[in-house]
């Protein structure tokens, strides 16, 4: 509880204004024990704090250890590339984890996430890695090595997010894994509509284009003209644009029309007839999934989901490819997760208040 100040010591330091600092050295009156106390942004190593956070920053932003070592030391504040790594593995520690165990702790909440899978070359080897945002307001949540990407490995890593933040709603590409998730969780679905939208007008695309040439005699098999397979097409391409919900129908309609469509032998290529039946069956079954957010409102009847994935694919670009294409690769799954958690981070406090000193202090 008393101390007794007994020296004033002058310490050496590397920083950007001050070159030696004022430390004092106190003796405990009950146990006789001394110790220094350090002006704040100082500590027993010679770096300092800001220092320490211009090198993070600097890396953060693009730079390598060895050009952060040339850019510090150019503006008289010299350490080594040792430092700037130590200073940068610090950060990392200190940021607080955007992965799954962490989530009781943070209470975040909200009623739609999005999720999508990416891969990190780490060592030579791409490790894969899963990533789940806020779908309404694009906030990262969790940022985690998969130890796959097949349907039960996807499960265990996302249920329990789901039921951290308390999601009722997923939002996804296309792929037939998430949709299991959502529907053996009982969750709602939006399937991301930019992707179903590109990969429907380039099939619609190429089957208009392989029933002009007139080379593929399939849809007389089942009795189809030419001119209404192409009608058929043109009325998928104008729903896929406009996707309104009552659309379904509609959609059920042309599917019984090439519902006889025969599937090809064993080792055959499929058919157009085959290919347009499989098309509509699959727009058809999709179309609540890819209409979900025209009626899904807040509690004010607002629109809140624009039916994309687009969080999670500029999460990805943004926070975790765009520093890792200058690295072409990491050393360390470590360091893979933990920068990446680190700017998506910084991303995540944009505009609200967060500073790179509090991290670093």
């Amino acid at each position: 509880m008393r101390f007794i100040p007994r020296q004033a010591v002058s310490k050496k330091i590397v920083d950007a204004k001050y070159q030696v600092v004022t430390a004092w050295r106190y003796q405990c009156v009950t146990c006789g024990c001394t110790f220094r106390v350090y002006p704040e942004g100082v500590s027993s190593k010679q770096i300092s704090q800001r220092v320490n956070g211009i090198a993070v920053m600097l890396y953060l932003l693009g730079l390598s250890y060895g050009a952060v070592e040339l850019t510090l030391g150019s503006l008289g504040m010299a350490i080594g590339k040792s430092s700037v790594y130590r200073a940068v593995q610090a950060a990392i520690e200190k940021a607080p984890g955007l992965k799954t165990e962490g989530l009781s702790q943070r209470k975040y909440q909200t009623k739609a996430v999005g999720a999508d899978v990416t891969s990190i070359l780490c060592n030579g080897v791409w490790i894969p890695v899963g990533i789940v945002v806020d779908a309404i307001n694009g906030i990262v949540i969790s940022i985690d090595k998969l130890t796959g990407q097949d349907t039960e490995q996807l499960k265990a890593w996302l249920v329990p997010i789901l039921e951290g933040v308390d999601a009722d709603v997923l939002v996804t590409d296309d792929a037939d894994a998430f949709k299991t998730i959502s529907d053996e969780t009982g969750r709602s679905h939006q399937v991301c509509k930019s992707h179903v939208v590109r990969n429907t007008d380039a099939l619609v695309e190429e089957l208009s284009t392989l029933i002009r040439t007139g080379q593929d005699h399939s849809l007389a098999v089942i009795d189809i003209q030419a001119e209404q397979a192409l009608a058929d097409l043109a009325i998928l391409k104008e729903m896929i644009h406009t996707r309104r919900p009552e659309d379904q129908s509609r959609l059920e309609d042309i599917y019984l029309r090439y519902a006889n469509a025969p599937r090809p032998g064993k080792g055959k290529n499929h058919d157009v007839a085959y290919r347009m039946r499989n098309l509509f069956m699959d727009r058809w079954n999709l179309w609540p999934r890819l209409t979900f957010y025209r009626t899904w409102k807040d509690e004010y009847d607002n629109e809140i989901l624009d039916g994309t994935n687009n969080h999670c694919e500029r999460a990805i670009g943004w926070w975790i490819k765009e520093r890792f294409r200058s690295m072409r690769g990491y050393k360390q799954e470590r360091s893979a997760l933990g920068l990446s958690r680190l700017i998506a981070l910084a991303g995540n406090q944009l505009g609200r208040g967060l500073r790179l000193a509090d991290l670093m202090a």
